[in-house]
């Protein structure tokens, strides 16, 4: 067996009423803190008024941009906390994860962003991060890296290093009742991606392959009945597979689907999980065709739990999930804002995204440019 290692937090909640926990958990960490939200504070009022006065609190009301990361980070160092917490969803989780990075830095965020920054490595350890996350998708609460955009250029990036990893990760599937049907959708796309993912990843382990390849069925019969409706249980289920997806993605990598989102978010300020859900059937129909020996066979493996889920043959499986997803009301590339002369200059710039290396068989430039005209 190829050795590997295991990243993930120090320690890991899960389960219904767990947030109760959050604040005696949270103080542990020393007095002055700083809370970073959505963008209707009321949600985080319980977890404010039980945490104190010594406590900033900060809004952060879309997909962190460089600017929005540099203002918060201006008033974050005036506050002098000793840890950060995020309460939402994953651009929240994104906004505190890298300002707990880059409190205690010496220098700016662009010293260290991947592929339009330095990319260096933090040069002090980051400040305690505390993650509770509030929708089920991205994963953000167990993962090593905080992804920005820069709108000015059109790209998003990461801001990564082993260290930003949550010292406390509180999952309280709670925290996502009632959420709209689309975020719902769209995240929980982004979550069953993020199990497939690493699963027919080259750069899969023993332990991203025990919570990936369990976690495909259950997410999509999860998310599919919560297209039917709320429902406490299915709540719970995609809440563990938005987990395990994290976990896994943070040990094995991603692949085409995240490569190419990347560059589509930065481009339109579309939202993540929406562009993810719609690339994931092409991307998925495209690798297959394209993959022999055991890549294969991983995604062979793949398709057969979609097929049964979705009532198809196997090759059909991933065309037959975006046709499902669809249905639901997911909106294709075009809708979101994409241009089809923009094409090439999207797979042009994702060759070069992280996510891409982890891609399972590597996709000649047609073959991605008809993932996009598909989507």
């Amino acid at each position: 067996m190829t050795p590997f290692g295991i990243t993930q937090p120090g320690r890991i909640l899960f389960g219904r009423g767990e947030a109760t926990q959050a604040p005696a958990l949270i103080r542990t960490f020393g007095p002055r803190g700083l809370v970073v939200h959505g963008a209707d504070p009321a949600r985080a009022a319980w977890l404010l008024e039980r945490l104190g006065a010594e406590v900033l609190a900060l809004p952060c009301a879309g997909e962190p941009t460089l600017s929005a990361l540099e203002a918060a980070l201006a008033a974050a160092r005036g506050h002098r906390p000793d840890w950060v917490v995020s309460l939402g969803g994953g651009a929240v989780l994104d906004l505190g994860k890298a300002l707990a990075a880059l409190i205690p830095a010496p220098d700016g965020p662009m010293d260290h962003l991947e592929v339009v920054g330095k990319g260096l490595p933090l040069k002090a350890a980051p400040l305690p991060f505390i993650a509770i996350p509030t929708t089920a998708g991205t994963g953000a609460e167990v993962t090593k890296n905080a992804v920005i955009g820069l709108p000015d250029i059109g790209r998003k990036v990461s801001l990564r290093d082993d260290r930003m990893v949550a010292r406390l990760a509180i999952v309280d599937p709670g925290l996502t009742d009632g959420c709209p049907k689309a975020v719902t959708l769209a995240s929980g796309l982004d979550a069953v991606t993020q199990v497939i993912e690493p699963f027919v990843s080259c750069k899969a382990t023993p332990y991203s392959d025990a919570l990936s390849l369990p976690a495909i069925p259950l997410g999509l019969s999860a998310l599919m009945r919560l297209m039917q409706g709320d429902e406490a249980e299915a709540r719970d289920r995609m809440a563990w597979v938005s987990l395990c997806g994290g976990l896994a993605l943070a040990n094995a990598g991603l692949g085409a689907v995240h490569g190419l989102a990347g560059v589509i978010g930065g481009m339109t300020g579309a939202p993540h999980g929406a562009i993810c859900g719609t690339l994931l059937g092409p991307v998925l129909d495209a690798n297959r065709k394209a993959a022999t020996g055991e890549a294969r066979a991983r995604l062979d493996a793949v398709c057969a739990v979609l097929a049964e889920a979705l009532g198809s043959s196997l090759v059909e499986a991933p065309l037959a999930l975006q046709a499902w997803a669809r249905a639901e009301g997911l909106p294709g590339l075009a809708a979101l804002g994409v241009r089809e002369e923009e094409h090439v200059a999207i797979v042009t710039a994702a060759r070069d995204a992280s996510s891409m290396k982890g891609n399972p068989v590597g996709l000649p430039q047609e073959a991605l440019l008809d993932i996009l005209r598909q989507a």
